[in-house]
């Protein structure tokens, strides 16, 4: 029996009857992260780290059945030792290790290789059989050390103070807008959110994430207040009437995107950040070596060219899996 397989509902682990990630309704969900794509609405039961508890009851529901657990605590499901471990994607994610009768095999879900100073850092774990994303596996994409971006944020941001305009940085609401958050200089100015960052910040905070509690923009927020400010939004907000409370304002995205796709993208914002909570082309690569499968299966991203590159350069045994993951940060 395989350890795993991909059905119309997601992958699934036969010997444990649970799915990992499933995209459709099925009865036993194990989930690497909150994100959309991978945290899904109408499981009848859910099981993920402590860290995503607070984040998946604010996304699907206070009354979904959710058991959580810690890293590397083991749990078994009809003789299949299941455990989690730090992928360092965003709070709470993981990757998803199964053993069952001396085969290992681990879902690694999203992931990025550098310690954000938010997330449990990313550990490898030697296996088999490897899951791994590949959403930049091109060696086009080559990240800076965050400390690099963030001073460029936040050396924006102090000049655009001193012009007398606020900042408006877009970000995905969940991981990536509590990043910047942790690394901003309050010395610049006042820090405010948009409402769908400050419901997932108070979710994580209402856990112990170590994020600073700052307030959201509301109808009552007076213009004064935003004098020199940083405002944090996911992209949706992008062009919406809800900017011109800030007026006036430059604006920039934190994306990996930028690192190409900077231009054309940028053409609406005024400044491109390259910041991404996933892996680079070298960061992939040791991921996947460093956990010495014998086959790895790679989804979401620029699949056929990695591919090859681990079938011609590294001797890896490689497949493509369609699956449907990657959405989230599409949008």
């Amino acid at each position: 029996m395989k350890l795993l397989e991909l059905t119309d509902s997601g992958l699934f682990c036969p010997p444990a009857g649970v799915f990992i990630d499933p995209w459709r309704p099925v009865d036993r969900a194990v989930i690497t992260h909150a994100h959309s794509d991978h945290s899904r609405w109408g499981m009848k039961h859910y099981l993920a780290h402590h860290d995503s508890a607070e984040v998946m009851k604010l996304r699907l529901g206070a009354e979904i059945s959710l058991e959580t657990v810690d890293y590397a605590q083991t749990i078994e499901m009809n003789g299949v030792k299941i455990s989690l471990h730090p992928a360092g994607h965003i709070p709470g994610s993981s990757q998803i290790r199964l053993e069952h009768k001396g085969k290992i095999a681990v879902v690694s879900g999203d992931y990025k290789v550098e310690d954000d100073g938010l997330s449990a850092p990313f550990e490898p774990v030697k296996c088999h059989e490897f899951v791994s994303e590949c959403t930049f596996g091109l060696p086009i994409y080559k990240w800076e050390p965050q400390q690099e971006i963030f001073s460029q944020v936040n050396s924006w941001w102090k000049t655009n103070a001193q012009e007398g305009r606020n900042s408006v940085l877009f970000a995905y609401s969940l991981g990536k807008a509590q990043r910047i958050l942790k690394h901003l200089d309050p010395s610049i100015g006042k820090i405010f959110v948009h409402g769908a960052v400050w419901n997932t910040n108070q979710a994580l905070l209402a856990h112990g994430t170590a994020i600073p509690d700052v307030p959201k923009v509301t109808q009552e927020t007076p213009k004064s207040e935003f004098k020199g400010a940083m405002i944090i939004a996911p992209p949706s907000a992008f062009g919406t009437p809800w900017m011109r409370r800030f007026s006036p304002y430059r604006t920039g995205i934190c994306s990996g995107w930028m690192a190409v796709r900077g231009t054309r993208r940028r053409r609406a914002a005024d400044r491109g950040f390259v910041l991404s909570d996933h892996a680079d082309w070298e960061g992939l690569i040791q991921a996947i070596e460093s956990t010495e499968a014998e086959k790895v299966y790679l989804t979401h991203g620029s699949t056929a060219s990695f591919v090859r590159f681990l079938q011609e350069e590294k001797g890896i045994d490689a497949v493509e899996l369609q699956t449907l993951f990657g959405t989230e940060e599409e949008e």
